[in-house]
Parts: structure tokens; C-alpha cells; sequence
């Protein structure tokens, strides 16, 4: 528990450190936050001795073209949350990971066959009256929330079929983005535009970058292997909670009707979803029980 709350914990705090650095421009902050993580994972896969794995993932057509599609969707998502940090809608970018849960429940009965209560349906539908909502009333940033929430959860059903551990699997992704990643700073730095080299304490927090990215994504794999998947799921939503409140307490965005209005269905769909899982859970639990109490027939 200890080992999911800091991960998500860390996720949620993690505009803290864009606005540190928001006088760098959002691209090449995902240069650096590239180039940096490859440095860190690489360094923790000689550590770990699992460079054995990533090679042999690498050679298998299937994997890396997987992980070369992951590679691509975690470089926009962070480029766009990024830019919703440094650009002041950190809220938006909150709503884009609250959406997150909903959209791999979309994913999963398009792709999976699964099946929805009436209940769950209805949560399904009250997220999608608010994200209107919010379309017609205060649109104009409301891509931000779309591609976040698309993005990431495209991403984790990708991670999810991909058959390789989070240490191997971060480290082929930043092994693809880094050629193009280091090209932009390297660029940038010819044509005396970037923001590295400049001030001591930026390129200290660039260089961080890659710690920053790969830690909490370490944290959250160790407690994935410990936490049943339901807890995990609680969890997640203590990230964008934070980030609402930084949003609102910290970098005083302004709050609209349109976004009360949104958030608060989005947060009644979370409730109606979360409590009909765990309703679901807990009757085939209790199935499983009987079952086994029932004893082989015969």
C-alpha cells in the first residue's frame, strides 16, 4: 500500500517540477526527460542484470514494434501534459487522468469483449455528459483532457499485452525516443536556443528528469505485484486529486461553472463505477466460495 500511495503520490505532485522548469521550452523538457530516463533505467538494468531481457525483446519483431507504438504515445502524453503544466491548465490536465479509468473500460469492451453492467453503463454516460459539459462551456483546452486520457490509456493497454517487465520495457521505449530526443537538444544548442547549460539549478532539475520519470513507475510496478488490483484501482485517483488541488490552491486556475459541472459528474461516474466493480467483486467472490464449499460433484 505504502509502495502504491508513494507512486501515485509522486504522479500528483509532479507539476511542482514543470513549473520549476516551465522556463525551458515543453519539448525540450521531453528531450531531456528522455534522455535522462535512459541514462537512469539503463543504469538500473546493469544493476539488476537484465540487459539479458532487453535484448532479447529487441529481437523479437513483435515486441519491439509493440514497445516502438508505446514509445510513441508515452513522447505525446508527456510533451502534452507537460505543456498543460507550463501553460496554466494543470486542471484539464487532471480531468485527462480521471477520464483515464473510463477510457480503458471503453478499450476493454472494444478490444477485450468485456462486458458492462447497467450501472457501469450509466457511470460510462454521466463522463460523457460532463466532458460535453465542459466542451461548450469552457472547450477551448478541453483537447488537453482528450489526449491525456486517450494517450495514456492506449498506453497501458499496449504496456499491458506487451509480454515485458517495467525495467526492460521503459528501457527500450527511452532507447527509441532518445536519438530523436538528443538530435532536438543538440539542435537546440547549435542554434543557441535551449535552456540547458544556462542556469545551474535548471540543468540540475533537467538531469533529475530522468529519476523523476522512471521512480514512481518502479514504485507503482512493485506494488502492482503486491496490491490486488482492486486497491490499485482505488488508488489511482489519489494523482489527479492532487493535481486538481495544486490546480486550484497552489497555481490559483480559475474554477468555472462549466468545470464544477464536469467534475462533478466525472467524480459521480468514478463513485458509481468504483462501487458497482467492487459490488460485482465481491458476488463472484462469494460464488467462488460456495463453489468450493459445494465440493467436486460425484
Amino acid at each position: 500500500m505504502l509502495l502504491g500511495l508513494s507512486a501515485y503520490a509522486a504522479w500528483g505532485v509532479l507539476p511542482l517540477y514543470f513549473k520549476a522548469v516551465a522556463a525551458v521550452r515543453p519539448t525540450e523538457i521531453v528531450a531531456h526527460r528522455i534522455v535522462w530516463s535512459l541514462v537512469f533505467v539503463a543504469a538500473l538494468a546493469t544493476l539488476a542484470r537484465r540487459w539479458g531481457r532487453i535484448r532479447a525483446a529487441l529481437a523479437a519483431p513483435k515486441v519491439a514494434g509493440l514497445l516502438a507504438l508505446t514509445s510513441a504515445l508515452i513522447a505525446v502524453n508527456w510533451l502534452v501534459y507537460i505543456y498543460a503544466v507550463v501553460s496554466g491548465h494543470v486542471l484539464e490536465g487532471s480531468l485527462g487522468y480521471y477520464l483515464n479509468p473510463l477510457v480503458n473500460v471503453l478499450l476493454g469492451v472494444a478490444f477485450l469483449k468485456e462486458r458492462l453492467t447497467q450501472a457501469q453503463l450509466g457511470a460510462v454516460a454521466l463522463a460523457a455528459v460532463g466532458v460535453a459539459i465542459l466542451a461548450l462551456g469552457a472547450g477551448s483546452a478541453l483537447w488537453i483532457s482528450l489526449t491525456l486520457a486517450a494517450s495514456f490509456a492506449s498506453y497501458g493497454f499496449l504496456r499491458k499485452v506487451a509480454p515485458v517487465e517495467a525495467v526492460e520495457g521503459l528501457s527500450i521505449e527511452t532507447f527509441f525516443l532518445t536519438p530523436l530526443a538528443l538530435g532536438w537538444i543538440l539542435w537546440l544548442g547549435a542554434h543557441h536556443e535551449s535552456g540547458f547549460l544556462r542556469d545551474r539549478r535548471i540543468d540540475i532539475l533537467l538531469i533529475l528528469g530522468g529519476t523523476v520519470t522512471a521512480t514512481p513507475l518502479l514504485l507503482f510496478t512493485a506494488a502492482a505485484k503486491r496490491l490486488p488490483y482492486s486497491t490499485l484501482g482505488f488508488l489511482q485517483y489519489v494523482a489527479p486529486s492532487l493535481q486538481f488541488l495544486l490546480a486550484v490552491l497552489a497555481f490559483a486556475e480559475p474554477l468555472t461553472r462549466a468545470h464544477l459541472l464536469c467534475f462533478g459528474l466525472i467524480w459521480t461516474a468514478l463513485l458509481v463505477f468504483v462501487s458497482e466493480g467492487v459490488r460485482v467483486g465481491r458476488r463472484e467472490a462469494r460464488a467462488r466460495r460456495e463453489l468450493g464449499a459445494a465440493g467436486p460433484a460425484g
